[in-house]
């Protein structure tokens, strides 16, 4: 069995239990730090200590997968890299679904049966008070806007400060192969669910908004249709204080910065706002 660690790639004879009522090999993998690259007869495994590796360089260096990859390679064999087995595609499937997995324990569902809702693999942000989460309101305080003149509502503590943004340069072309393309958290992130955007998209009226400058760049760029790229850009919606984005309310752009692709951000934000009263 081929073994990718953090000191290299390895080939090993591993057997697993065959006694009586035992876990199938997948699982007797799992329990000993090992992530299978198929379920079913597995013949490559990665160690958990690798994917965490590679999880951490691709997050604060940049590194890709096939850069890691050739890495752990070259410490193989300097000499001959190209002779260690490539299991760059078993990497780049295996380290989505590690992903997942931390992501979800991380956020309280590694031992609960029950599938995350909207939003609920991403956190608000932890500065902002949050009654209930982060701030303990007395039995004789109201946080209902129509008691905001009574002395015993703080409404006007815990009111929540916005600011709506784009990124013009995130620019993201169509897939070769859409069919192929598996999404493991749709709407669960900080990003809005696709086919909820879709119908908005499909649903909401375009509003060109017209200059009274000459040639102005932005609303240039704004209004200019770009057919090879899936989204021109991204935007979202972010604590005003302290620039915590918010969950399920970050959008691809598809022509620019039109108001029908800042409406579901909006619309969500008001929705979270009022969702602890």
């Amino acid at each position: 069995m081929v073994i990718i660690d953090k000191s290299g790639v390895h080939r090993l004879e591993i057997r697993c239990c065959d006694c009586p009522n035992v876990l199938s090999p997948d699982i007797q993998m799992f329990r000993h730090g090992f992530f299978p690259a198929s379920f079913n007869r597995p013949k490559t495994a990665f160690t958990f200590r690798v994917l965490d590796d590679f999880l951490l360089d691709n997050l604060e260096c940049g590194t890709s997968a096939m850069n890691y990859y050739s890495k752990l390679r070259r410490m193989t064999s300097s000499m001959f890299p190209h002779l260690v087995p490539d299991r760059y595609g078993e990497l780049m499937r295996i380290a989505r679904q590690w992903r997942q997995l931390k992501t979800m324990k991380w956020h309280g569902f590694g031992h609960r049966s029950d599938i995350p809702s909207t939003g609920e693999l991403a956190l608000f942000c932890p500065a902002c008070p949050q009654p209930g989460i982060n701030v303990l309101v007395a039995g004789d305080e109201s946080l209902d806007d129509d008691l905001s003149d009574d002395k015993n509502s703080p409404s006007w503590k815990y009111t929540w400060s916005f600011v709506m943004n784009g990124n013009f340069k995130a620019e993201h072309l169509h897939p070769i192969k859409p069919f192929d393309e598996v999404w493991l958290s749709d709407g669960l992130g900080f990003m809005v669910g696709k086919d909820r955007y879709k119908m908005h998209l499909a649903e909401a009226a375009d509003m060109v908004e017209k200059s009274s400058c000459n040639n102005h760049r932005a609303v240039n760029q704004a209004n200019a249709a770009r057919h090879k790229l899936e989204s021109t850009g991204i935007g979202g919606v972010a604590c005003a204080r302290h620039g915590c984005f918010v969950p399920h309310s970050m959008v691809d752009f598809q022509k620019g910065e039109r108001r029908v692709t800042s409406a579901i951000p909006h619309s969500r934000v008001d929705h979270a706002s009022h969702a602890d009263k």
